[in-house]
């Protein structure tokens, strides 16, 4: 049974920080991309060894596609007021494989419960808003393999034609061109490649890979 294609999703755009100030405490949310449970829990340890003097260092990631694996961590803060509404955030926005560790420092006035849910998930909200998404959308990779004489023009034909060229490999005999391809349009991609190239040039599975488009 061939193996099910995997499903777009959204993931931060890469890593980055926001800070804001409630009522003289600071919260700075820091936001990474991170590809499985070991890495989110690596940027974590990393943020509370930069930020060790600070009162708390509250954590929640969500990796992993159709059954995501989900943590969260209040840090001292009372509970469910902290790791809870982060991680709210990033299920409500529909992320996945991304970090966030809110790092506070005490303004010296209490915000009561109510006002830390609103503190940790709006500093979560804004810096994704600052560091930006992006969709991850599974792609068909095909491989094309040209002489050199046509390498550069067919480059350029393919990002034209709006298809992601994946990489480039030259070789003595040729230059070979690996292009993501949804899979429902692989059909249409060897009809174009064939008129793109007069017929001389094929394409070749290559497994699959993924591209990212700015949403």
């Amino acid at each position: 049974m061939a193996e099910p294609s995997p499903k777009p999703y959204l993931t931060v755009r890469g890593s980055g920080s926001h800070e804001l100030e409630i009522k003289k405490s600071r919260f700075i949310c820091h936001l990474a991309r991170v590809a499985d449970e070991d890495e989110a829990q690596a940027f974590i340890a990393g943020v509370r060894k930069q930020y060790w003097d600070a009162r708390h260092n509250c954590t929640a990631f969500v990796v992993g596609g159709g059954q995501p694996r989900e943590r969260s961590s209040d840090d001292g803060e009372p509970a469910g007021t902290a790791g809870v509404p982060m991680l709210e955030v990033l299920r409500r926005r529909g992320v996945t494989d991304t970090a966030a560790v809110v790092t506070r420092y005490f303004g010296g006035i209490k915000l009561g419960a109510g006002g830390l849910v609103r503190a940790y998930g709006a500093a979560v909200s804004e810096a994704l808003d600052e560091v930006g998404l992006l969709e991850r959308r599974p792609v068909a990779l095909l491989s094309v393999t040209v002489d050199h004489t046509r390498a550069g023009r067919l480059e350029n034909d393919l990002r034209a034609a709006g298809y992601a060229v994946a990489g480039l490999e030259y070789l003595a005999d040729g230059v070979r061109i690996e292009v993501g391809v949804p899979e429902p349009e692989t059909a249409e991609f060897h009809t174009w490649l064939a008129e793109a190239t007069g017929g001389s040039a094929e394409a070749r599975p290559a497994g699959r890979t993924f591209v990212e488009v700015d949403v």
